[in-house]
C-alpha cells in the first residue's frame, strides 16, 4: 500500500507562508541585524566610492559566514550591475537575487513520492548539534499529520541518549524500539525496521551516536547501520537526514563533507540558527554540498522546526 507522507489536512506548509515568514524574522534576527543596518550605513555619509562600498559589502557578507569564496563570486557579479545611483534597497534586491541563486534547484524529494511504508529516516550528526532534538521534533511533526512513528534509539555509546529518546517518543505519541545500552547499534536500527512492518508503522525515525566512547569508527559504524537497515528493508533508509550546528559556522561544512563521504548524505536540517548572527552558513552550507536543505531550527520550541524554503528565507533577511 502507497501513503504519501504529507497528505494530511494538518499538513505544516499549509499554514500562511506570513506566519513562517515572521518566524523567519524573529529566528534570524541576529543575522538580520548585520546585514541591513550594515548595508543602510554604506549609503548614509555619501562620500563612499562604489568600490569602497563593494569592499565594505565583501566584508560585511564574510562576517555573514557566507565564506569567502562564495562571496568574492557575489560581490564581482554585484560590481557589473552596481550603479553610481544606487541605493541600499536596490543593492539589497541584487544580493537576494545572487543568494536565492546559491541553493540547489528545487527537485521532488523522495518523502513527496507516494512510496510504500514504512519510511525510513536515518538521522545522523556529530553531538551537540541538536541532532537528538531534531529527531524528536520531526517525530512531533508526523504524529501530528496523523502518522504512526516509530523510533530506533541506536545511539547506545552516549550516556542517557536512550532516555533522551525515550522522552522525545513519549511527548510525540511515537513508540519506541530499545535495546540496552552499549548494544549493537546495527542490531537496534534492524529491529526498528522489524518493528515497523509487524505494526505498520508509517515513519521509521533512526537515532544514531555522534560520537563513540570506544576505539570503533563512528563512520564505519552509521555504514553498518546502513547496510543492516537495507539487508531488511530493500531501498532503505529511504532519507539520510543531517543535523548541523549553525553556530559551529564553515566547520559544520567540513563535518557534512566527512559524513557524505562514509553514508551519503540525502538532506540537511540545520539548528540554532537563533542562536548567530552567520546566518549566511546557511546558503554556504546548500551551495556548498549542492544538497537540500529540508528543516532549519529558528527556536528552542518544538514547533520551531521549519521545513526550509530558500525564497521565504532570503525575504526574511533583507525584508
Amino acid at each position: 500500500m502507497a501513503f504519501n507522507l504529507f497528505k494530511n489536512k494538518k499538513e505544516q506548509s499549509n499554514r500562511p507562508s506570513n506566519n513562517i515568514l515572521e518566524k523567519f524574522k524573529r529566528g534570524l534576527s541576529k543575522t538580520r541585524k548585520i546585514l541591513t543596518t550594515d548595508i543602510n550605513e554604506l549609503f548614509s555619509s555619501g562620500k563612499n566610492s562604489d568600490e569602497a562600498i563593494l569592499e565594505r559589502l565583501e566584508e560585511i557578507l564574510i562576517s555573514s559566514d557566507l565564506g569567502i569564496e562564495i562571496t568574492m563570486n557575489i560581490v564581482e557579479k554585484i560590481s557589473k550591475k552596481f550603479q553610481k545611483n544606487s541605493n541600499p534597497e536596490e543593492l539589497k534586491q541584487v544580493l537576494k537575487k545572487e543568494l536565492l541563486a546559491l541553493f540547489p534547484k528545487k527537485s521532488d524529494s523522495t518523502d513527496s513520492r507516494q512510496i510504500k511504508k514504512p519510511y525510513v529516516i536515518m538521522v545522523i550528526g556529530v553531538n551537540g548539534t541538536g541532532k537528538t532534538t531534531t529527531l524528536g521534533k520531526l517525530a512531533m511533526k508526523y504524529t501530528s499529520a496523523g502518522k504512526k512513528v516509530l523510533i530506533a534509539a541506536a545511539d547506545t555509546f552516549r550516556a542517557a541518549a536512550i532516555e533522551q529518546v525515550e522522552i522525545w517518543a513519549d511527548r510525540s505519541n511515537a513508540s519506541i524500539v530499545k535495546h540496552r545500552q552499549g548494544a549493537d547499534p546495527a542490531a537496534v536500527a534492524f529491529d526498528g525496521v522489524e518493528a515497523s512492518i509487524a505494526r505498520d508503522v508509517d515513519v521509521l525515525l533512526i537515532d544514531t551516536a555522534g560520537r563513540l566512547h570506544t576505539q570503533k569508527n563512528l563512520m564505519e559504524e552509521l555504514k553498518k547501520i546502513k547496510r543492516s537497515v537495507g539487508k531488511r528493508l530493500k531501498g532503505a533508509p529511504h532519507e539520510i537526514l543531517m543535523v548541523l550546528d549553525a553556530t559551529t559556522g564553515q566547520n559544520a561544512i567540513s563535518q557534512a563533507k566527512l559524513f557524505n563521504e562514509a553514508v551519503g548524505i540525502t538532506a540537511l536540517a540545520l539548528t540554532k540558527l537563533d542562536g548567530t548572527a552567520k546566518g549566511g552558513i546557511v546558503a554556504s552550507i546548500a551551495n556548498s554540498m549542492n544538497l537540500p536543505l529540508k528543516y532549519i531550527g529558528v527556536g528552542e520550541k518544538i514547533e520551531d522546526l521549519e521545513d526550509f524554503n530558500a525564497e521565504l528565507f532570503i525575504n526574511a533577511l533583507f525584508d
